[in-house]
């Protein structure tokens, strides 16, 4: 029984036991990856612009719950098309 306490012990690592991350090794692997974050851009990105528009419109268009912006660039889009 001794024997299989044993051979628990030399198998067991303790989880807190992490490699030392800024050891040389580690920083050359570190730096062959390429790191890309956030989205990817968009072809035509949208423009942040400033727009006054009557209280009631808005209203609505917020009232229309989440995406109302999204809404409100459907709206113009197709007005737009149908508006040379």
């Amino acid at each position: 029984m001794n024997e299989n306490r044993t051979t628990m012990n030399q198998n067991w690592v303790d989880p807190d036991d992490a490699p030392d991350l800024s050891a040389p090794e580690w920083q050359i692997k570190f730096d062959a990856v390429s790191v890309k974050r956030g989205r990817p851009p968009l072809e035509q990105p949208k423009i942040s612009t400033t727009i006054r528009l009557d209280a009631d419109i808005l209203e609505r268009f917020r009232a229309s719950g989440k995406g109302w912006q999204s809404r409100m660039n459907s709206v113009l889009r197709e007005w737009t098309s149908n508006n040379p």
